[in-house]
């Protein structure tokens, strides 16, 4: 498969979930994928899940602009020009806003908002005119979930990026669309700081909500990337593709 062969492509939080499963389909499809990671051994269990030459692993945490510009300087150094970035590292945390605290807040909005943004702006030099943006947003934007006040905030911020920077970089040719995941399985669950019990019954909740009745795939949402970061939706910009199960709209 050739979709985005020779292309240089940068992933955001790769190492799990989402990222991980689209580094794989970037990379099957021809392109040379940088993954970033908070933490090196993440980074190096994804680097020996993957075992592509093509593949490359840095230490990066989004929410730290000296660590995005450390990033740049590093996919310069090596690779000269970026084609596609998919901004898709961050967090979910969920709490009524009785317990929403200031560190709880601006965790996620310095990750999910601040260091997308920064993320795109550090790379904007050095990205080749008619490059793509995929953003990872999430179907909770669509409706009032209980609990997300917080998170649902940054991710209609990430919405509302797709629009205004495809209005600004469309002089370059830069497209900017974005993904919405409703529930997938990924490993990002398992760090809202919740028991196993309360996982359970929040997934068993979720499902209910699913009129397909059954949590997504992360390879399902890559798809909807590859096809976002591929000439197949040259003429699409500003957009956003729900892969939700039709949670949002149904």
């Amino acid at each position: 498969m050739t979709k985005l062969k020779d292309k240089v492509a940068v992933i955001t939080g790769g190492s799990t979930g989402i990222g991980l499963a689209t580094a794989k389909t970037f990379l099957a499809e021809g392109a040379k994928v940088i993954i970033t990671g908070r933490t090196q051994a993440t980074l190096d269990a994804a680097a020996a899940e993957i075992n592509d030459p093509n593949l490359t692993a840095i230490t990066s945490d989004t929410s730290k602009l000296e660590d995005i510009n450390t990033l740049v300087e590093k996919v310069t150094t090596q690779f000269g020009k970026v084609d596609v970035l998919f901004a898709n590292a961050g967090i979910a945390w969920f709490a009524p806003i009785e317990a929403s605290d200031e560190v709880f807040f601006d965790a996620q909005f310095n990750t999910n908002v601040k260091g997308l943004f920064f993320t795109i702006q550090k790379f904007l030099p050095i990205f080749n005119d008619g490059g793509t943006i995929v953003l990872n947003a999430s179907a909770v934007i669509h409706k009032g979930f209980v609990n997300s006040s917080v998170y649902a905030a940054t991710k209609g911020a990430v919405r509302s990026f797709a629009r205004t920077l495809s209005a600004e970089l469309a002089p370059r040719k830069i497209r900017v669309n974005v993904v919405s995941p409703g529930p997938i399985e990924t490993p990002i669950y398992g760090k809202m700081g919740m028991t196993e019990e309360q996982l359970n019954g929040m997934a068993t909740g979720m499902i209910e909500m699913v009129p397909l009745k059954r949590f997504g795939a992360s390879e399902e949402v890559a798809k909807a990337v590859l096809f976002l970061a591929s000439t197949d939706s040259s003429y699409i910009a500003g957009e956003e593709i729900l892969v939700d199960g039709g949670i949002a709209t149904i």
